[in-house]
């Protein structure tokens, strides 16, 4: 008895106390592991936001909880987060940071931040939550917790020197592509690739499969389009739909904080793109040159070449294993004629970055570092993009002929023909 009177008090004073709006209350314990979720795309009930990932911020003076979103940017919501501290939930007003690039989109990607009170030790879980108000006088609606990431920063021995983050696959089907890409991140010294996957045909699912089983790949369930009208392109007049190409650049953020004290570095591509140093042999001995040469910055911006796959080569058929010829997707390695870059235009890049110098990440590049992102000299290093491409406008002879992925043949060879026959057991 003395404990429901004291719930009563409690639930009445709430209503009627006006402290519930300063930035941090103490709630009675409520069992967090009966609404718990590991997985992105946790709904703010009752408001277009959707969370993807939380963590711990350590690069501020204050200790806080960075979350990042996905929100209707024209709505105005006072956000708070409910952290489950040592066996008790504390309540933290939260500040939003809508990401300037949205492309127009009605939603956008978002920063949901909160300063850890002074009360909460170690805030494993967190719910991000608005202040509402029912006739039955609830305070919160908790959607679900979400696990606090990075609970212990690093400087060195990091788990993986170079992660590749992949956003996002959706209807993938080529297979011959994605092990070609998978054993080149290998040959380059990559050790983890993550994946945020929308969906995928069932032979890219056995190949992912298999990395997964390896360790080698991680796979983050992206599940945006089935709460949010996506668009399949970055431009609004050309694409329609309510959020930038399947909400990209939220899954970019996320494994940036994800991984930013597992990896050393980590590389913001696409599957059909490939960061090829011209003279080092992988990127284990290139970030170091390019840290002598360029000193430490938060990035190094990797200028793309464009390989038009309908450009035929002098790729010799018969230097194709047989076994190839049944899978499906594209051979990268006939693709070796790119298109001429405009020194006058913007080309466009992809980054490797230092995670713990990183706070906003876009499509091409950073929006907020320490140390800023500098554009390689395409002599050393520059990106092949082998793609589908018109190439009406460029003559054959302003084709660049560029045989550097041929380099790496004799290995990547064999090491795909191997994980064809084990993945999809084609002989």
């Amino acid at each position: 008895v003395p404990l429901i009177l004291f719930f009563i008090f409690i639930f009445f004073y709430l209503q009627n106390n006006e402290y519930i709006t300063k930035p941090s209350t103490v709630y009675p314990y409520r069992t967090r592991t009966e609404k718990e979720n590991n997985g992105p795309m946790i709904k703010v009930a009752h408001h277009k936001a959707y969370v993807i990932g939380s963590y711990v911020e350590h690069r501020l003076i204050s200790k806080t909880i960075q979350t990042v979103a996905i929100v209707f940017r024209s709505e105005e919501v006072q956000y708070y987060c409910l952290l489950c501290c040592d066996g008790r939930n504390i309540s933290a007003a939260a500040s939003l940071d809508i990401h300037s690039d949205h492309f127009g989109y009605d939603y956008g990607t978002a920063d949901i931040t909160c300063q850890v009170p002074t009360t909460c030790k170690t805030p494993a879980f967190v719910a991000i939550t608005s202040q509402i108000h029912e006739g039955n006088g609830s305070l919160w609606n908790i959607q679900s917790f979400q696990p606090v990431g990075n609970q212990q920063p690093r400087t060195e021995n990091f788990p993986y020197a170079f992660t590749v983050c992949i956003s996002v696959m959706y209807d993938y089907m080529n297979v011959l592509g994605l092990v070609q890409a998978m054993e080149m991140f290998k040959l380059l010294g990559v050790q983890k690739v993550t994946i945020y996957k929308t969906s995928c045909y069932p032979e890219t699912q056995k190949v992912l499969d298999y990395y997964v089983r390896q360790g080698f790949v991680d796979i983050i369930p992206w599940t945006v389009s089935s709460y949010i009208k996506v668009a399949r392109g970055w431009k609004k007049s050309d694409s329609p739909g309510e959020l930038h190409y399947f909400g990209q650049i939220a899954a970019l953020n996320d494994c940036v904080h994800r991984y930013m004290y597992e990896s050393q570095y980590v590389a913001l591509q696409d599957l059909d793109e490939l960061i090829l140093p011209l003279k080092e042999d992988n990127w284990t001995t290139l970030i170091p040159h390019l840290e002598a040469i360029y000193q430490h910055r938060a990035g190094f911006e990797f200028e793309n070449n464009i390989f038009p796959i309908s450009i035929p080569s002098d790729w010799r058929p018969e230097d194709t294993p047989d076994l190839w010829k049944n899978v499906m997707g594209v051979n990268v390695l006939p693709h070796v004629y790119s298109l001429p870059n405009d020194p006058n235009k913007f080309n466009n890049f992809k980054v490797i970055v230092n995670p713990r110098l990183v706070f906003k990440t876009t499509v091409h590049g950073l929006l907020d570092s320490r140390g800023g992102t500098v554009r390689v000299d395409p002599k050393i290093s520059h990106m092949y993009h082998i793609k589908e491409f018109s190439t009406q406008g460029y003559s054959e002879t302003s084709l660049i002929r560029d045989r550097r992925l041929w380099d790496f043949a004799n290995k990547l060879i064999p090491a795909v023909s191997k994980v064809l026959r084990q993945a999809l057991n084609i002989h």
